[in-house]
């Protein structure tokens, strides 16, 4: 571990440009957990009802009105974007490259890398955000900011219900909204998406003969085709770039890229932590 840690901080301090790619099991290094302690905290009352083993099998959940519907969710957009991670570790991860030409691509959609001063210009998330609602038809290519609606239907809230009143209407044509996350082919690529998406290719562009690390932290194979598979063809393509993988528990690279990698089976957080310490 310590061999590696030395050679992944070596690779950073002398690269010119790093690619992020993060996943979710960034932001469970940072204390995002979506079961557990956390889960039974915040919705002890629907575990209590349906049974619910975790925020997800809520979130799919088809409950029979909109009103308990958007007490689940509101609670669920309130802790896992409006609220901070419990640990630093996005801000780590800042300190780590902010020095550098960086650029962060990212299936997440808590919002937590703006929280820790990353450049807005600077980020791609791909999946949507939960700070944004959309048209459920869609009915138009907007999405609209939900901060103040989900904190409203946080406090109004009782018996796991929100008032009728505070069901988020689209303003267009009326129909309820719903989240602005990837699930299906309504999903809205609003003109926010569209810019972000140009900021990343405008990168890939630039650098894709550069001295670069793709760094990628925390990323599964739900959708390896947006993160991991592409940063893998870029490390093959380009002789001068480096790939590191930090992933807890699977932490892997092909065979064609392997002298030119570096996978650290750890917690992301104290890996960064340890790399910081080297550079």
């Amino acid at each position: 571990m310590n061999e590696l840690i030395s050679q992944a901080a070596e690779l950073i301090k002398n690269c010119d440009t790093i690619l992020v790619g993060a996943g979710s099991g960034l932001s469970t290094s940072a204390g995002f957990t979506y079961d557990g302690e956390r889960f039974k905290e915040y919705f002890g009352d629907f575990i209590e009802m349906y049974h619910f083993k975790n925020m997800y099998e809520g979130g799919f959940y088809p409950f029979e009105t909109l009103e308990e519907h958007w007490a689940y969710w509101s609670r669920y957009v309130y802790i896992n974007r409006f609220m901070s991670p419990p640990k630093p570790v996005y801000d780590l991860l800042f300190d780590l490259v902010k020095d550098k030409d960086y650029f962060v691509l990212t299936t997440n959609v808590d919002h937590c890398f703006q929280k820790a001063g990353f450049a807005k210009e600077r980020l791609f998330y791909t999946q949507g955000d939960y700070g944004l609602f959309q048209c459920s038809t869609p009915c138009s290519p907007y999405t609209y900011d939900n901060e103040s609606q989900i904190k409203h239907m946080v406090r109004e809230q009782k018996n796991m219900r929100i008032p009728s009143k505070l069901i988020p209407l689209c303003p267009i044509c009326q129909k309820p909204m719903t989240m602005n996350l990837r699930a299906d082919d309504t999903f809205v690529q609003d003109e926010g998406w569209e810019s972000h998406a140009g900021y990343y290719s405008d990168f890939i562009s630039r650098h894709n003969a550069d001295r670069i690390v793709l760094l990628e932290l925390g990323v599964g194979y739900n959708t390896p085709g947006i993160i991991k598979y592409p940063f893998w063809q870029m490390t093959a393509n380009n002789p001068k770039a480096a790939y590191i993988c930090i992933n807890y528990g699977d932490a892997v690279c092909p065979e064609e890229i392997a002298k030119r990698s570096i996978v650290i089976d750890g917690d992301i957080g104290d890996v960064i932590k340890m790399i910081l310490n080297q550079t």
